[in-house]
């Protein structure tokens, strides 16, 4: 048996003894929530721990389609690697700030062979007619540079310190569910509980005039191989300021 189908299968039985200690009809607050993956970790590794929330948003209005980014307070716990696309002039100045690719024709070509080293990237506005080419690449993976998620700027140096330091964008997938990393669960449970709402704070503000309807349906947390946890909505009431 391979080593990967071994792991899986350990998993798998760590996985069910969680699921055991379950009730199914709990619907958890936060703090209970993530204590309980925290006191259940399925895996080896530290697991990172991802907050699901569905929204009452109508896909087929423009506005409706939710997408932004936020800084969390405590950031991701893993490395962000960022690309910038630059022109020879801001290269040094990009790399100084942490961009760990900086450069344009060459950059470009890179993306042209579907090398992507990178996780998020940033743009200045003089070059987006020339990354325009790789579009149909980045755009389907979340990554072509938006002014709208502050990765297309004049301040290049900003945006990849913010980045490093943490931003992390979110968006509705077709079934308007937004999905997005919060952390590691070897952080505290404060710093967790900081950088969830964050988000949902973020994804509150995002709230589009045109919705007459409830906009957070649902909500959800779990880890990379623990149990998804129904959350209380009333943890994201009023969190807007």
């Amino acid at each position: 048996m391979k080593k990967d189908q071994k792991i899986k299968m350990l998993g798998g039985k760590k996985l069910r003894k969680v699921k055991e200690k379950l009730d199914q009809d709990k619907i958890y607050d936060l703090n209970g929530a993530i204590q309980f993956l925290q006191d259940n970790k399925v895996a080896k590794f530290d697991e990172s721990l991802e907050i699901v929330l569905k929204l009452g948003v109508n896909l087929e209005q423009v506005e409706q389609n939710i997408r932004g980014a936020v800084h969390l307070p405590h950031g991701l716990g893993k490395k962000i690697r960022v690309a910038a696309f630059v022109k020879d002039s801001d290269v040094d100045a990009a790399k100084k700030a942490g961009a760990d690719l900086a450069g344009l024709e060459d950059l470009i070509d890179e993306v042209k062979k579907e090398k992507i080293n990178f996780d998020v990237c940033v743009a200045t506005p003089d070059v987006m007619a020339k990354i325009s080419v790789i579009a149909k690449i980045l755009g389907p993976k979340g990554l072509m540079p938006n002014p709208k998620l502050g990765t297309v700027t004049t301040d290049i140096l900003e945006a990849v310190k913010r980045v490093k330091a943490g931003q992390v964008e979110f968006r509705t997938d077709k079934a308007g569910i937004i999905h997005a990393g919060v952390g590691k669960l070897s952080f505290t449970r404060q710093a967790l509980i900081d950088n969830v709402r964050a988000l949902a704070n973020a994804i509150l503000k995002a709230k589009p005039s045109s919705l007459k309807t409830a906009y957070l349906k649902g909500a959800f947390i779990t880890s990379t191989m623990g149990p998804a946890l129904k959350l209380e909505l009333a943890e994201f009431a009023n969190k807007v300021s």
